[in-house]
């Protein structure tokens, strides 16, 4: 199957390429994904796979059926949204769309699992299983696309044993995966303070009720949760990101803006720090006679690997490319909604380099100069599509 499979990738190679670029140059936004997803089911339809849409938004769920198709199910994930960031990378496909760019990859990960449907749709005779092709809105935007699809019933009809997430990173090697298990990326809430008080004359701050040194103790006490209350072997950070005081140099505002966001590496911990965050910006802002509303919605949950499903696509991915290409993932403190699939069904999420001297011109994910070696495409495609062959052969 290996052969079967680079074969079909070199076959499949320039539709990739052109997918990829596609979807470059025409991203779109989160919840707006209406082009983008009309793209993936044209595609679909042209290869007579069949495929539901509107799931949780712009989101699809096409199928991949082999042989007795309910037998085994699993899942394979791409998410399709972009940033709002103006491209600065000069490429002949450069976005279209003033102020939105892929730069985080979600345009490489369409493509890559487009290509994975063509390749697996020319093999299903030889497949035993079904194939779910998880194609997903509004990961960069609460309340996160994963949840949305899953509260929508993605799994109602066909509920994968398993999930498979692929994400480029542009610290690995283009020709390297990183995989891992455990929890590998943080959770993220944020939070949203309003701390109010009487204003007035900076002159006379003993008759006011001062909101900005109130503010500004809010952060401090919140950097102390951390340091002080905190288990300090949980990775955990709280960043304010937002201080909006909007006086002047001798008018203290009635009204501070603060704005940020809590990381944990444990779900328990992380309900925990989210109490005291509430207690903690409350009671300082009682300290100096003002109060403090505070919006704190449940964000996204923790990415886990599940280490049996991790320790299986070690050993496939490394069959296809050798152990050497596959490294070990760096934990990082980002987040990602993929951990909503991870939390509802055994999963594993790893890393796709795409670092080469190609890329030296390019510059990290989330800036206006982000591109990728695109011979990484055809690696995560033919990545994805064994992985999917070898998790259905498993008994």
């Amino acid at each position: 199957m290996k052969k079967e499979i680079s074969a079909l990738g070199n076959q499949l190679n320039e539709q990739l390429l052109s997918f990829y670029r596609h979807l470059h140059q025409y991203p779109e936004l989160s919840f707006e994904e209406k082009e983008t997803a009309a793209f993936v089911t044209r595609i679909l339809t042209r290869e007579g796979i069949p495929f539901q849409e509107h799931i949780g938004g712009y989101g699809i769920l096409a199928r991949i059926e082999g042989k007795n198709p309910t037998s085994k199910i699993i899942g394979l994930r791409a998410d399709m949204d972009a940033l709002p960031i103006q491209e600065e990378t000069g490429l002949s496909y450069q976005s279209c769309h003033d102020g939105v760019m892929h730069a985080c990859g979600h345009d490489a990960h369409t493509a890559c699992l487009l290509g994975c449907a063509l390749l697996l749709n020319r093999l299903r005779h030889k497949l035993t299983g079904t194939v779910l092709l998880i194609f997903q809105p509004a990961e960069e935007r609460h309340p996160g696309g994963a949840r949305l699809m899953l509260q929508d019933g993605v799994f109602d009809t066909y509920r994968p044993e398993l999930i498979i997430g692929q994400h480029v990173n542009a610290e690995v090697p283009c020709g390297s995966l990183a995989m891992g298990e455990g929890c590998i990326m943080a959770s993220a809430d944020e939070f949203h303070l309003v701390i109010r008080g009487k204003g007035g004359h900076g002159a006379m701050p003993y008759k006011l009720n001062d909101t900005v040194l109130a503010a500004a103790q809010t952060v401090v006490s919140l950097q102390q949760l951390v340091s002080r209350r905190h288990n300090p072997f949980i990775p955990a950070v709280i960043t304010v990101g937002k201080f909006m005081a909007e006086g002047a140099t001798n008018i203290i505002p009635d009204h501070v803006n603060l704005s940020g966001t809590l990381r944990c590496m444990d779900e328990k911990e992380r309900k925990r720090l989210q109490q005291l965050i509430r207690e903690t910006v409350q009671l300082t802002a009682q300290c100096y006679g003002c109060q403090c509303d505070i919006d704190m919605k449940d964000g996204y949950p923790s990415v886990i690997n599940d280490p049996v499903i991790t320790q299986k696509a070690r050993a496939f991915a490394g069959e296809l490319w050798g152990d050497e290409a596959i490294l070990p993932i760096e934990k990082r403190m980002t987040a990602e909604d993929f951990g909503f699939f991870s939390a509802t069904v055994p999963s594993t999420f790893y890393r796709l380099g795409i670092q080469s001297e190609a890329t030296r011109q390019f510059g990290d994910q989330h800036t206006a100069t982000f591109g990728i070696d695109e011979r990484a495409l055809k690696i995560g495609m033919e990545t994805l599509s064994y992985l999917a062959v070898r998790f259905l052969e498993e008994p």
